[in-house]
């Protein structure tokens, strides 16, 4: 059933960001510690900007070939920059590597780590990018080719992925706030098949400010922010920035109910079962 918002509620209209221009396959971008990068081809758009293959200057940046992809956006639009301090402050290369050795029971840390960033100047325009490491499909993606339905086995590998993925993030002081299965990227070569990784910290955010939870506080104008058919009740009341951990330890549920419900008759019985695997993991 629609959501329907009192007269005069909601966020007030956003922005309109502007759409980063098709860059020329081979350009080369320089990222702050004066490394050079190669534009691939264009693969997609997220919600902090255009997404293009990428390589190291002199690799190869043929789909089949390219090691990472590049974030980019217009320079005075400010998603991609709020996606950034979350890479700077929680998502470091020897953050992740440190909390790996400390908790060795987890093989992996579904969070990207930081790679490099820079901004470009074409044509008179300045545009600012993000280099990452380049997945595989997305969970909704795998999800629709198998007939929107997964099995209890992997909506239960997908949820211990996550727990360790949103520990980890809890742990530095952040909430993601926009899980869900577009969101949910696979490894792409063969040894990372099986690991799952969350991506697109443009609405992530700050639950602890010096040590201290930020204070409950609704807002009209950020209700309903996020995607609306997975996000906590407290975001549809517009708590955007104080929530704590529990915002996303209610979208969680939502999205492997979706993945292991959706479209099929035995609901009651499955939905038992992983309310007790779930409850377990958790604890």
């Amino acid at each position: 059933m629609p959501i329907k918002r009192k007269p005069g509620g909601g966020r007030k209209p956003k922005v309109k960001l502007l759409p980063a221009q098709v860059l020329p396959i081979g350009q080369l971008l320089t990222d702050l510690t004066k490394r050079g990068w190669s534009l691939g081809a264009k693969v997609g758009m997220g919600g902090c900007g255009e997404i293009f293959l990428a390589a190291p200057s002199g690799k190869p940046i043929t789909p089949d070939q390219a090691s990472h992809v590049i974030k980019i956006e217009p320079h005075a639009n400010g998603p991609l920059f709020s996606e950034l301090a979350f890479y700077h402050r929680a998502a470091k290369a020897e953050m992740i590597k440190n909390w790996q050795l400390r908790y060795k029971e987890a093989t992996y840390v579904g969070v990207p780590a930081y790679i490099a960033e820079g901004w470009h100047e074409l044509n008179g325009d300045r545009w600012r990018f993000m280099v990452m490491e380049r997945f595989g499909e997305d969970l909704e993606m795998i999800f629709t080719k198998h007939g929107r339905i997964f099995s209890l086995p992997t909506v239960c590998t997908v949820a211990i992925s996550l727990l360790n993925s949103l520990e980890y993030l809890h742990n530095n002081e952040y909430v993601h706030a926009d899980i869900k299965g577009a969101n949910l990227l696979v490894g792409r070569t063969k040894s990372k098949r099986h690991e799952v990784y969350l991506v697109d910290y443009g609405l992530a955010y700050r639950y602890l400010a010096d040590g201290k939870h930020r204070e409950y506080q609704e807002d009209p104008r950020c209700a309903h922010d996020g995607t609306i058919e997975f996000t906590s009740r407290d975001a549809h009341k517009g708590v955007l920035r104080s929530p704590g951990i529990f915002h996303s330890q209610e979208i969680l549920p939502y999205c492997n109910y979706y993945q292991q419900f959706h479209f099929t008759s035995t609901v009651p019985l499955y939905v038992r079962m992983y309310c007790k695997v779930l409850d377990a993991l958790i604890k």
